[in-house]
């Protein structure tokens, strides 16, 4: 009798917790009430269906700054493309796709510790008029479809003109990296979570390592209603037996509470602590080297002997906060203070976001662990400001790498600070307003540059003179990302490969100022022996005399693009395959004179190599 009554009580309070979750305690009194009172009728809830009115935040895409093809501001209203399938400059696209991207020499060292289910790559954020309770969200992929792998949604209406204090994600549906294994539309439409909280702010996370091409996004629907049910938050949902603790949504949600290094409760005094005593303490910390940061924080809270061990700088040599950005705030970075005064290379991109991480706390992180810090990752932190790059070039000496990838809000004088941080190797500026005077004094004072990404710098006036002083200060320089730079010529192009013959890796992706005419392409391939990836993507120019002359010269060549040229044959793209030994990727899509059949053709000869070839339908 006994067991039952435990059991019951289990499963009691287990509907309590869970009907707590899904509304306040008013909600549940005023639902009490009104079945109370012979279940008087409820007013019938009207869903609400809307695109997005607005985009507010977004990681990367394949567009320009200043025009609309391929931008993520291609998701604001009705769809433009949907049910089409195919390659439409009118949909939104990320910058990346397939794990090649990981395979070039720019590509930066995984962190350890990272946690299973985190996939996330890119994101973007959606505004919607209306703050509505969710019913389903429905996004329309139009092309290589799969690359979704969360859905959130916020507590904040992005139209509000002050912040509140308390700003919520919750995740209303999650999974993992998928190859569809079509590329044709289809509208995605997931079960998902419900919320105790309206919102209007909708945010799509996606990871595009498992498709065969860019994925495009053509719309985002909300569907919601504006008041809930008071009868629905009142509901006892079926329970799993099995299913006895928290679920993965309410653990991410709950993982701030857990970077707390501050122990409340005292521990009681033990004699020993078992077998614990008995093991080395280096083979205590390689144990705990296999568990994320949540986990390690949690196991800090059990006693001494492993908050001494949880709490050890040299289990935060690598640290990356990107996992957590939702709850990442000041006081997290104080508590893991003392934690982090090895930490060599650390993760903060995506983190700190409507005033959740100021300047005061951020420099207080960096006075107290920037000493010994190598590797700064930082993209889409728009907490930064001006004095931010000032704290880190005072207080990281040994700064190699820094990444402020589509950090768009910083002004363009924070940037001469960057030329301060004298031993940079990487310096990734992608999407960012630096201007012409800042990059002129990076380069000049930042000579061991290796890795230099200028992609979608809008503000720079003269790329030529750009290219002029990276040959002249930059010459161990091994890869160079100039992504829609939008005035280089063939003198800068010539100036640049005279004097960095090391390049393995060269971005000219949209860059319509080059003529293959004025022999840039083929003094590029002459010069660049060991070049491995080459984007000259969307430029018509380019003939087949630039494609032999790259199999005559490159044989190291990996991945190469050439969207767009009306002028290469198919003989030409045999030479390149049959010199080009270690080439992985080609990309012919619409290049007018290799239609499907010759790129059919050339994969049954050369099986090793991905040839891309788009379509429209």
């Amino acid at each position: 009798m006994f067991p039952l009554l435990t059991i019951l009580t289990m499963f009691y309070y287990i509907c309590l917790r869970r009907r707590a979750r899904t509304g306040t305690r008013g909600d549940i009194m005023n639902s009490r009430r009104a079945i109370e009172s012979n279940h008087r009728t409820v007013p019938l809830t009207i869903e609400v269906q809307q695109h997005a009115k607005e985009v507010i935040d977004f990681s990367s895409h394949y567009g320009s700054e200043n025009s609309m093809s391929y931008t993520m501001w291609n998701l604001v209203g009705m769809p433009n493309v949907y049910p089409s399938s195919g390659d439409f400059t009118q949909t939104a696209v990320f910058r990346t796709y397939g794990k090649w991207w990981q395979q070039c020499p720019s590509a930066p060292q995984n962190f350890p510790r990272t946690p299973l289910k985190f996939h996330s790559q890119d994101y973007v954020e959606l505004a919607f008029e209306e703050p509505v309770y969710p019913t389903s969200v429905d996004v329309l992929e139009t092309y290589h479809p799969g690359a979704i792998v969360k859905i959130l949604a916020c507590s904040l209406n992005p139209f509000s003109q002050t912040l509140p204090a308390d700003i919520r994600w919750e995740v209303l549906w999650s999974g993992e990296p998928a190859s569809i294994g079509t590329p044709q539309a289809r509208q995605f439409s997931p079960g998902i979570k419900q919320i105790n909280f309206p919102t209007n702010l909708i945010r799509l996370e996606v990871n595009s390592s498992l498709l065969e091409y860019y994925t495009e996004l053509d719309a985002v629907i909300l569907c919601g209603v504006k008041e809930r049910s008071v009868l629905s938050m009142y509901n006892i949902p079926m329970i799993d037996i099995n299913d006895l603790s928290e679920s993965d949504e309410e653990k991410d949600s709950s993982e701030a509470d857990h970077i707390n290094w501050r122990v409340d409760s005292v521990f009681k005094e033990h004699s020993n602590n078992g077998y614990f005593d008995t093991l080395p303490y280096e083979l205590i910390q390689l144990i705990l080297n296999h568990l994320t940061l949540p986990d390690l924080c949690r196991l800090a809270q059990t006693c001494k002997l492993l908050y001494q061990h949880c709490c050890d700088p040299l289990q935060y040599i690598q640290l990356s906060l990107q996992p957590y950005w939702a709850t990442v705030n000041d006081s997290s970075l104080d508590h893991l203070q003392t934690c982090c005064t090895l930490t060599q290379r650390l993760n903060l991109s995506w983190t700190g976001n409507r005033g959740a991480i100021t300047f005061s706390g951020f420099s207080r992180f960096m006075k107290v662990c920037g000493a010994e810090l190598v590797c700064l990752e930082l993209a889409c932190c728009h907490f930064l400001n001006e004095a931010c790059l000032e704290a880190i070039s005072q207080m990281c000496p040994k700064l190699q790498e820094l990444n402020l990838s589509s950090c768009d809000r910083l002004h363009p004088q924070a940037f001469n600070h960057i030329s301060k941080i004298l031993d940079l190797r990487r310096l990734v500026l992608y999407r960012t307003k630096v201007e012409q005077t800042a990059l002129l004094s990076i380069i000049t004072f930042c000579t061991e540059i290796r890795h230099l990404n200028l992609g979608s710098c809008v503000m720079i006036e003269d790329y030529d003179m750009i290219a002029s002083m990276i040959s002249a200060k930059c010459r161990k320089l091994k890869s160079l990302d100039l992504w829609r730079c939008k005035n280089i010529t063939e003198n800068g192009i010539m100036e640049l490969v005279s004097g960095c013959q090391f390049l393995e890796e060269l971005d000219l992706g949209w860059c319509s100022t080059l003529q293959s005419s004025t022999g840039c392409f083929v003094y590029l391939a002459r010069h660049l022996p060991k070049l491995r990836k080459l984007f000259i993507t969307a430029n018509r120019t380019v003939c087949d005399t630039d494609i032999e002359e790259l199999a005559a010269n490159c044989p190291r060549l990996r991945h190469l693009d050439i969207l767009g040229t009306r002028m290469v044959s198919p003989s030409s793209l045999r030479k390149l395959l049959d010199s080009c030994k270690e080439l992985l990727l080609l990309d012919v899509s619409f290049c007018s004179q290799i239609d499907t059949r010759v790129v059919q053709e050339l994969v049954a000869h050369f099986p090793r190599v991905s040839i891309k070839k788009s379509f429209t339908q």
